[in-house]
């Protein structure tokens, strides 16, 4: 690891170091690949999990909505205990009797809309509509998620190659206040000299400690976004291709951005909304029928009836719910064509950024090998005069410091052109397990929905199908 971020003759002991760990570690041990980073946060993200639940529960208002436009059968059955008595005075005599009847009765109920000016229809397609809103919102978490997952793994790799610097920095601050002791009692240089070295030093181990804390807290971010503690990190892979126009990534964006996608879909849902509440202001046509049967039990008599017939209805007040139920839709139709515009600005706004970050992360990574190169010389050239007794022992604390800084810039823009690069191609809506080809099962958003848009009843043979996916959804 330290091999990545050194030059010079320290990169050339680092990787003779790394060589020699790597002919001990045994042939079985494999370093994590960033793409198995993602591969994990894909699988075990329940953030994921969770929307997709929200994305089959919008697929079944579908099912609702449609089941309007389905003939509705029920049916119904009572049971009534009749008593009571009656005095009919006819002049010649008062004739008394008394009503003792158990009657029970069973129907048969169907009915079924014929026309209601597409106001169901309209409810249909909006729920449509809000699942294919859900789809992509869906894909947007997915993008969020995979971000997530390339920063973690670069965080981590970013703290373990800070801990290998601070390391290294208290080993050859070590050396430094040895060497000044042994000055010191040969009289070369002062008391003073040995107690800056020992300052230096004693920083130096408080700079590891937080570094090791913050490594502790990188591989916790990891395994809460990857589902498993990191064992070995293999460097990360080349950066991803990247447009070099910004007005092409916003155009891009534009077109393909899942959150823009998302808005969309909600305006067109909010548009159907309000031709469906307009249209249930106006009358229903339906078709009806019955059967019934009914039957004195403590007596022969019995009947059987039956009847078929259309209805026709309007509902012509209810203290202004239809009308405000307009507004109320249109207020809503309007509030998501705003969001539209909103979202068209972040999205692009958000390519500006990340292009912005890229750019800035990579000079910063490309300063930092002059720099390096440049601290390097100097610190050398700094030791050699102090043994001259031309420098001080801060002069080559100092600069010993001016080298570990710009490693550590490199260290932290290596990461940052890595996530930056990744966030590029999050703002263009390409951070997907499909754009990325990750070896994992797609999740299929249309695979339930294609079964439950119908609404199968359980007896079916698609209802029985829907059952086994709930079984291994472990939803049931």
């Amino acid at each position: 690891m330290i091999a990545w971020i050194l030059t010079g003759r320290f990169r050339r002991s680092a990787i003779l170091a790394s060589v020699c760990m790597l002919s001990v570690v045994p042939a079985a041990v494999r370093a994590d690949t960033l793409a198995d980073a993602l591969v994990g946060a894909y699988n075990t993200s329940g953030l994921l999990d969770q929307n997709r639940a929200l994305l089959r529960a919008a697929d079944e208002d579908v099912a609702q909505a449609a089941a309007a436009l389905k003939p509705i059968v029920r049916w119904t059955a009572d049971i009534a205990q009749g008593f009571g008595r009656t005095t009919n005075d006819t002049g010649l005599a008062v004739v008394r009797s008394s009503v003792d009847t158990l009657t029970a009765s069973v129907a048969l109920v169907a009915d079924l809309l014929l026309y209601d000016f597409g106001a169901s229809q309209f409810r249909v397609e909006a729920a449509k509509e809000t699942v294919l809103a859900t789809r992509d919102a869906l894909l947007g978490i997915e993008q969020n998620v995979l971000l997530r997952a390339v920063a973690a793994y670069m965080r981590v790799i970013e703290a373990q190659d800070f801990v290998a610097l601070q390391n290294n920095n208290q080993r050859v601050l070590t050396q430094e206040l040895r060497a000044a002791r042994d000055r010191f009692e040969v009289g070369e240089v002062t008391r003073t000299d040995v107690s800056l070295a020992e300052s230096q030093l004693a920083l130096a181990r408080s700079r590891l400690a937080a570094a090791e804390g913050d490594l502790l807290r990188a591989i916790e971010e990891y395994r809460a976004v990857v589902g498993s503690k990191p064992s070995r990190l293999a460097p990360p892979p080349s950066l991803p291709q990247i447009d070099r126009d910004i007005d092409t990534a916003k155009a891009l964006a534009v077109r393909r951005h899942p959150d823009l996608r998302a808005a969309q879909h909600q305006v067109a849902a909010a548009d159907l909304l309000v031709d469906a509440s307009r249209a249930a202001m106006k009358p229903r046509v339906s078709a009806n029928a019955r059967y019934g049967l009914s039957e004195t039990l403590n007596s022969s008599s019995g009947n059987a009836t039956g009847s078929i017939g259309l209805s026709v209805g309007q509902t012509l007040y209810q203290g202004g719910a239809l009308s405000s139920t307009v507004r109320r839709n249109m207020a809503q139709r309007d509030a998501q064509r705003a969001n539209l515009h909103v979202v068209r600005e972040n999205v692009q706004q958000s390519v500006g950024n990340a292009y912005a970050d890229y750019a800035a992360a990579r000079a910063q990574l490309e300063a930092s090998d002059r720099q390096i190169s440049a601290a390097e010389i100097a610190f050398r050239g700094v030791r050699e005069e102090a043994t001259l007794g031309a420098r001080t022992t801060l002069d080559v604390l100092d600069a010993e410091q001016a080298l570990l800084d710009a490693r550590s810039i490199q260290v932290s823009a290596r990461s940052a052109v890595y996530i930056a690069a990744y966030a590029v191609l999050a703002a263009t809506g390409r951070l997907t397990a499909v754009d990325l080809k990750l070896p994992v099962q797609i999740y299929d958003p249309a695979a339930y929905y294609n079964l439950v848009k119908d609404g199968p009843v359980p007896r079916s043979a698609q209802g029985q199908k829907l059952d086994r996916v709930l079984r291994a959804l472990q939803k049931d």
